[in-house]
């Protein structure tokens, strides 16, 4: 079985995946005095037992590495996942300069399109493999490189984002940082069929997915972010079936080879799904790790799709 918890942070972004294989991730980090200790609670029981512990950097935002300090002193980050990069900041905080700490340090290794590392998608004898391929940035692009010498001109990273691709018992994962549409429509990239897609930008009208790349992903389900009210977010649930973070709560995603059952944090959540029926967080349930239980709101399941 393999675990995947979009953590509900407030404006910023975090994940963390508890693999089948002797492998745990997380994905960025938005770290509080309000949501330290439930979140570390949840990470504490997630790893454990497991012995290759990864952090993915999308890019150094604030929303992104917020309490990244302190997430290395709770758990002591020996795997550091970035771009490379250069990048500097006008308004540079702690976070940001923990971040360059890391991103600068041996723990690094830094990642770019179809790039192989032992555990994150090489198998050996010892263990499987994490199933995670980045698809993004090609080093080589020079859109990609452009972005590259703004941030070294201390201009936004959003657009250094890679995007993210976790094959779990046959659904497929995916994050794209905080990629905006401009850049995307840029770019030349094929992208394979997902199950569940996170939306970049947090979902904002800035990161909308390009027409072309979301029919090459088709996702089963959208995951809408958090932000702050003054931002307008793309309806996606048009086309799409979609889950809204901000309403939903922490989101957990609990993959076996026969489904994805959902589970959300706000009891009493509803959301819409295409065919006109509504999925419902009424269920308490009470899913295993172990000898140890985490509770949520079963909202419902996904099949696989046909991923190419």
């Amino acid at each position: 079985m393999t675990i995947i918890k979009s953590f509900s942070v407030g404006n910023g972004d975090m994940f963390a995946i508890r693999h089948h294989s002797d492998n745990f991730t997380i994905i960025d980090c938005c770290i509080c005095d309000d949501n330290r200790e439930q979140i570390f609670n949840d990470i504490k029981i997630m790893s454990r037992d497991k012995t290759i512990h990864r952090f993915i950097s999308t890019h150094p935002d604030k929303d992104h590495i917020m309490g990244l300090e302190s997430l290395d002193k709770k758990f002591k980050i020996l795997n550091f996942y970035c771009v490379e990069n250069e990048a500097e900041k006008e308004d540079s905080d702690k976070d940001f300069e923990y971040y360059c700490t890391l991103r600068d340090s041996e723990k690094a290794f830094y990642i770019k399109k179809d790039c192989t590392r032992r555990w994150m998608n090489l198998n050996s004898n010892e263990r499987k493999s994490a199933n995670i391929n980045i698809l993004w940035p090609d080093i080589n692009d020079e859109h990609f490189i452009d972005e590259l010498e703004k941030v070294k001109n201390k201009e936004s990273p959003n657009n250094i984002s890679p995007i993210i691709l976790l094959e779990a018992h046959g659904f497929n994962f995916m994050w794209m940082g905080d990629l905006t549409t401009d850049f995307m429509e840029k770019i030349n990239i094929y992208l394979p069929k997902v199950d569940v897609l996170f939306a970049p930008h947090h979902g904002r009208k800035s990161g909308r997915i390009p027409k072309k790349l979301l029919e090459m992903l088709y996702p089963a389900l959208i995951i809408i972010g958090e932000g702050s009210s003054n931002h307008l977010f793309y309806d996606y649930s048009k086309n799409f079936n979609t889950i809204t973070q901000n309403n939903a709560g922490d989101i957990t995603f609990e993959v076996d080879n026969d489904e994805c059952r959902i589970y959300v944090s706000k009891e009493n959540y509803s959301t819409k799904i295409l065919n006109g029926n509504t999925l419902k967080a009424d269920e308490k349930l009470t899913y295993i790790i172990g000898d140890i239980f985490l509770d949520g709101y079963f909202l419902g399941k996904i099949s696989r799709t046909n991923n190419d």
